[in-house]
C-alpha cells in the first residue's frame, strides 16, 4: 500500500468526480426515458417528479476508478481479494436500493443484507479500530456497517446533504488515513469524495436528480468499511473517537430522531420531516442555509477528528469532551423544536420501513383529516406528523421528501 504515488490521489479524487460529472446527465436521461421518478403525493413535500438514478451515477464513477488504481498498485492479492469483496458488497447494496427505489420492498432483506454485509466485511477484515477480543470485533463491525449505511440513508432527506456531508467525511477520513500511512485506503476514500462532489451540482437545491437509496446505501456502507480499516499507531490518544467524529454528524442525525420518536410516543420506524435539516428550516434557515450548516458542522468535527491524531492524549481528551458537550447542548436545542402537532386527526398512518430514505418514507403518511384551519392558515397535522407554520415555504425547501 506504501507505494501509491502521491499523485495518484489527486487523480483518483478528479477522475471520480469527472466521471460523476459526465454519468450524472446520462443518468437523468435515463430516468426520464425508462419514467424513473420520485412522484409527489401521499405526504412528499416535493411538488413536480424529480428523476431517480443518480445513485447509479455514483457507482459508474467510483468503482471503474478504484478498480484501475488497485490493478495498477499491484498492493497484494489478499488486499485485491479484500477490495473485491467490499466493492461487490457495496455494488450489491446498491442494486438492491435501485430495486427499492423503483418497487418498495420488504424492508426485511435489506437488514438481512446488510447484516450479511456485516459478516463479510468481519471476515475479509482484521477487524476494527476498537480494542477488545474477536467476539466483541465481530458484533462491533456488523453493528457498525448496519448503524452507518442506514444513517447515511437518513441523511439523504434533503436537497444536497447525504452527497455533501459524505464528501467532507470522505475528505478527512483521507486526510487521516495518509496521516496514520495508510495511503490507498486515503486514495479511495478521496475517489468517493470525487464522485460525492461531482453528483452534487446536480443535486444541490433545487435538485435536479435524487441519488435515492441506490446511492446513499452505497455511500453510507463505503465509509463504514473505510473507517472500521483505519488504524492508529497509539491507543494512549483518544483515537478511538476519530472515525465517530468523520461520521458524526449522519450518526448525530440518526440517534437525535430516533430518540425524540421514541420520546413523542413515535416509533422510530416511522418517517417523519423531523430530521436536523428540517428542524432548522422549521427555526427559519432556508434550504441552502440549512444544507451549508450542516456542512460546516461536519467540517469542525472532521477537523477535531484530524486535529485529535495530532495532538497529545491530555489535548485530545479536551478536544473531544468539548465536541461532546457541544453536540449533547446542540441535540438538546434542536430536541425542543416544536415539529410535531399533538391535536390533530390522522387517517392512516402506514408502517415504515427501519431502513427507508427519505423519498419512500414520507410517501407512507396518508392524507390528514382535520376540523378546519386554525387562524394562521395552517392545517393542523398528528402527532407523528411535523407541523410546519408555513406549508408553502416547507413545500419549496428543496423538493425534499421525507425521511425515516
Amino acid at each position: 500500500m506504501t507505494d501509491l504515488p502521491w499523485w495518484s490521489c489527486t487523480a483518483m479524487f478528479g477522475g471520480a468526480a469527472v466521471l460523476a460529472l459526465v454519468c450524472t446527465p446520462l443518468a437523468l436521461r435515463l430516468a426520464r426515458r425508462f419514467d424513473f421518478y420520485d412522484v409527489p403525493g401521499g405526504g412528499k413535500s416535493h411538488e413536480t417528479p424529480v428523476p431517480y438514478l443518480g445513485g447509479l451515477a455514483i457507482v459508474v464513477s467510483f468503482v471503474p476508478v478504484v478498480v484501475v488504481a488497485e490493478l495498477a498498485v499491484s498492493s497484494g492479492h489478499r488486499d485485491q481479494l479484500n477490495l473485491a469483496v467490499c466493492m461487490a458488497i457495496a455494488v450489491a447494496l446498491a442494486v438492491l436500493g435501485l430495486v427499492d427505489d423503483r418497487r418498495r420492498l420488504s424492508p426485511w432483506p435489506r437488514l438481512a443484507l446488510e447484516i450479511g454485509a456485516g459478516v463479510a466485511v468481519w471476515t475479509v477484515t482484521s477487524g476494527t479500530w476498537l480494542p477488545g477480543p474477536q467476539p466483541f470485533q465481530a458484533v462491533a463491525t456488523v453493528c457498525w456497517v448496519v448503524i452507518l449505511t442506514n444513517a447515511f440513508n437518513l441523511l439523504d432527506n434533503m436537497d444536497g446533504s447525504a452527497a455533501g456531508i459524505a464528501a467532507i467525511s470522505s475528505i478527512f477520513l483521507f486526510a487521516v488515513a495518509l496521516r496514520n500511512g495508510q495511503f490507498l485506503l486515503g486514495a479511495i476514500a478521496l475517489a468517493l469524495a470525487g464522485s460525492a462532489v461531482g453528483f452534487l451540482p446536480y443535486n444541490f437545491h433545487p435538485a435536479r436528480i435524487y441519488m435515492g437509496d441506490s446511492g446513499s446505501l452505497f455511500l453510507g456502507f463505503l465509509l463504514a468499511v473505510l473507517t472500521l480499516n483505519l488504524r492508529f499507531p497509539t491507543t494512549s490518544k483518544p483515537t478511538i473517537l476519530v472515525p465517530l467524529l468523520l461520521v458524526g454528524l449522519a450518526l448525530f442525525d440518526t440517534t437525535l430522531v430516533t430518540i425524540t420518536r421514541l420520546l413523542h410516543g413515535r416509533s422510530p420506524l416511522q418517517g417523519g420531516l423531523d430530521h436536523v435539516s428540517h428542524r432548522l428550516v422549521f427555526v427559519g434557515l432556508s434550504t441552502r442555509g440549512a444544507v451549508f450548516l450542516l456542512y460546516a458542522t461536519s467540517v469542525v468535527l472532521g477537523s477535531i477528528g484530524l486535529v485529535v491524531t495530532a495532538v497529545g492524549r491530555s489535548e485530545g481528551l479536551a478536544l473531544c469532551t468539548l465536541a461532546g458537550l457541544a453536540v449533547l447542548a446542540a441535540g438538546l436545542v434542536l430536541a425542543f423544536v416544536p415539529v410535531y402537532q399533538k391535536n390533530a386527526k390522522v387517517e392512516t398512518l402506514a408502517p415504515e420501513a427501519p431502513v427507508r430514505g427519505r423519498h419512500q418514507e414520507a410517501g407512507t403518511h396518508r392524507r390528514q383529516l382535520t376540523a378546519g384551519h386554525n387562524a394562521s392558515g395552517y392545517r393542523p397535522r398528528s402527532n407523528d406528523v411535523p407541523a410546519f407554520e408555513d406549508t408553502r415555504r416547507w413545500s419549496a425547501m428543496g423538493r425534499s421528501r421525507g425521511s425515516t
